[in-house]
């Protein structure tokens, strides 16, 4: 990996503003093809177009699709309809293509594929440019290796030579049968070395006992689960019917991994679009302000808690207003990421909510306890007003548990009206817990109060 520092990419501008092509062409064709895209993603807009017009055609189409959106949006701007026909939908396998190719206007994605001469390379991308986003049918790819399990095993190898020429990675032929129905799956290994003939039907040799599919409509997400589960590095795509149609690959699952942590940790920290730190700064303020105003409301609710209280009458509470307003947040951010983890890997489902929330219960009387005997030591060492320090110690507790089972029920409540939990992870969970503590401190506050009157 290339060290892309700014003397590198200005090393790089130099050669292309004294048009040393050549000394240029060499230095990038030499790197590998998502290298090559990161330093495009790092070039100014007329470096960008410059250098790729140098690279050659297979590198064209492999950096394209590791290139950065906004970049790759721009560049296909440039290039003309036959150029992306080459490049794109001749150039790259269908899935990727299909990728590339998804964010052109009707009207040129049109022109584009009219210009097409690979008239199967065509027809893989319009049939993955009918799913829709999220699902198995949009991630697969159609390029695979399928025999009939009629097939003897000479014809078989035949078939999988011819098939497997233009594909980069073999990772499981698939069988069929003459319908062309997903039927079992056949290991190399078994067709290379324990075929007793060349004559032996490949429905003796198939493994279907095992077989693991999904239809085309499922989403991305049971993908992901499924070759998890199952540690698979090639998942077979099927329709309704069960004919087979395409397959996914690992590195698209990763690729899914990797989108669905992004989203999440924005949510989390309060961003409701995807954006990126090179987006402009309309689009930046336009994801980010919606939970700032929310924090905003958050902020102006506790400033109405503390106002309603006649806090003159005991100063001294707002001492440990931010200690309760911290540990309410803390405690509900942590019991909310662990249930969102635990929805992300499908180890907890809404059957058993009960039992989480005694859980979750048990763990906040346990935390609260511990934190609410500590803060009592603390400020009776200080020699503190004992009512104050039964206040805060009391309030501690039921602030800790409070936020235990809010932290744990609303993520599972968004998953069940299939919203996005990893938003409980986020501002919602702490300016929620803020005014709720603040409520709970004055309230214990009074009662403690009016005993020791």
């Amino acid at each position: 990996m290339i060290e892309l520092d700014n003397k590198y990419l200005e090393n790089l501008h130099s050669l292309i503003e004294e048009g040393k092509d050549r000394v240029l062409s060499k230095k990038i064709s030499a790197l590998h093809a998502t290298d090559i895209a990161r330093v495009l993603n790092q070039l100014k807009r007329d470096d960008v177009h410059y250098t790729y017009r140098l690279l050659s055609d297979e590198l064209k189409s492999d950096v394209l699709v590791d290139l950065n959106d906004d970049v790759r949006e721009d560049l296909l701007s440039t290039l003309t309809s036959k150029e992306i026909a080459e490049d794109v939908i001749e150039g790259l396998e269908s899935d990727d293509a299909a990728d590339v190719v998804q964010d052109l206007s009707k009207e040129k994605l049109e022109e584009v594929l009219s210009l097409v001469e690979d008239e199967e390379a065509k027809s893989d991308v319009m049939d993955l440019l009918t799913y829709e986003e999220g699902t198995a049918g949009s991630l697969m790819a159609k390029e695979l290796v399928s025999v009939e399990e009629s097939m003897t095993v000479a014809k078989a190898i035949r078939e999988i030579r011819a098939q497997a020429e233009n594909m980069d990675q073999l990772y499981t032929v698939y069988v069929v049968n003459k319908r062309g129905k997903l039927t079992g799956r056949l290991s190399l290994k078994n067709i290379l070395l324990n075929a007793p003939s060349t004559r032996t039907p490949i429905k003796e040799l198939m493994n279907s006992s095992d077989l693991v599919s999904i239809e085309a409509t499922e989403s991305d997400e049971v993908v992901v689960s499924l070759m998890e589960k199952y540690d698979i590095v090639a998942l077979p795509v099927v329709d309704e019917k069960g004919k087979l149609v395409g397959r996914i690959t690992i590195d698209d699952a990763v690729d899914v991994i990797i989108e669905e942590a992004e989203k999440d940790y924005q949510l989390a920290s309060g961003i409701s679009e995807d954006v990126e730190s090179n987006d402009s700064v309309l689009a930046l303020t336009r994801a980010r302000l919606p939970w700032l105003l929310i924090g905003l409301a958050g902020g102006i609710g506790g400033a109405y808690v503390i106002g309603a209280y006649d806090i003159k009458s005991n100063p001294e509470l707002a001492l440990f207003i931010p200690l309760i307003a911290a540990m309410g947040g803390n405690v509900g951010v942590q019991s909310s990421a662990i249930v969102v983890q635990g929805l992300a890997s499908s180890n907890l489902n809404n059957s058993n909510i009960f039992s989480k929330l005694a859980k979750e219960l048990g763990v906040g009387l346990l935390n609260g306890i511990i934190c609410s005997a500590l803060i009592y030591a603390i400020t009776y060492t200080l020699d503190i007003d004992p009512s104050l320090s039964i206040t805060v110690s009391l309030s501690l507790l039921c602030v800790i548990v409070f936020a235990a089972l809010f932290g744990t029920f609303i993520p599972l409540a968004l998953d069940k009206r299939d919203i996005d939990p990893a938003l409980a992870t986020g501002p919602f969970i702490t300016t929620a817990n803020d005014i709720i503590g603040l409520i709970i401190y004055f309230s214990v506050s009074s009662l403690v109060c009016s005993f020791f009157a």
